[in-house]
């Protein structure tokens, strides 16, 4: 709901008076495709949001205007013009709007709904008769395909709605987090499976020939331990890299266990040959 507190010694009170209730009229049931803004500080300059109407070289545009209001208002009619670039044959460059209702038209029963509602009109249909933009009335004249095309461009330009925030982006920065956090997670339990002391291979994208890992395993013989480097085979692609490496490893650790085993056979041996001597 708009309130109207403003005042201006440009304007006398009745005519504040009327022009406050057109606005709240105009906010509270706009005309189609058009949006006042108001300035409550100053009833003298209108604003207006103009959507270029459907079927024309401005759809899908929006053009703001304003209208200036002069002090013996509505006794002589307001002057338009156009703040958005426009390729009109009816509005110059300047933004000045050429339409018969704010000129020899005018009359101080009209209201600035039906103002505004003739200027949206003249997007639908321009009068190059009367032409402020002489190239955009004369290629209207000549060329419609052409004035057309230039009209659009204009549009795309200048009258263009700002485009939503896209949020593409950060679903997919968010998608390769929670790969990186999934690869992480793999790897930690590859660790533990492997043992603090073991080597862990390195995943490569594509397959590899087998690399040489160096495995640490205990060898008990001679009746100490003895620590020894072994070369094992494993495999470097992703999968079965640590089935590899654990199945290597058990393997050594079995063979270590038969070499311990047949060294207390040979002592036990020795012993019962001894005891047949005496």
């Amino acid at each position: 709901m708009l309130t109207f507190q403003a005042t201006n010694e440009n304007l006398p009170p009745n005519v504040i008076k009327q022009l406050a209730k057109e606005l709240k009229s105009l906010d509270e049931s706009p005309p189609e495709g058009i949006k006042v803004c108001v300035n409550d500080d100053d009833f003298s300059i209108i604003f207006a949001d103009i959507e270029g109407p459907a079927g024309t070289p401005y759809e899908n545009g929006v053009f703001r205007m304003k209208l200036l209001l002069s002090h013996d208002f509505p006794h002589s009619p307001p002057k338009g013009y156009f703040l958005t670039r426009i390729f009109h044959p009816n509005i110059a460059t300047n933004g000045e709007i050429c339409v018969n209702t704010l000129k020899k038209d005018w009359n101080p029963s009209l209201g600035l709904r039906h103002v505004l509602i003739v200027v949206r009109c003249l997007l639908i249909e321009p009068f190059p008769e009367s032409a402020l933009n002489e190239q955009a009335g004369k290629m209207l004249l000549e060329n419609y395909e052409e004035y057309a095309r230039h009209a659009r461009l204009y549009t795309g330009i200048h009258a263009k709605p700002k485009p939503k925030f896209k949020t593409g982006a950060i679903s997919e920065s968010t998608t390769a987090l929670n790969v990186d956090q999934s690869n992480t997670s793999a790897l930690n339990a590859d660790q533990k499976i492997m043992g603090p002391g073991a080597a862990l291979p390195l995943p490569s994208p594509s397959p590899s020939p087998s690399v040489l890992v160096p495995l640490t395993v205990t060898a008990r013989g001679s009746g100490q331990d003895q620590p020894s480097v072994v070369a094992a085979a494993v495999e470097t692609g992703v999968g079965g890299s640590v089935a590899s490496t654990v199945a290597t490893t058990m393997t050594l650790k079995k063979e270590g266990g038969l070499t311990k085993a047949q060294a207390e056979k040979k002592k036990i041996d020795a012993r019962k040959k001894s005891l047949k001597r005496l």
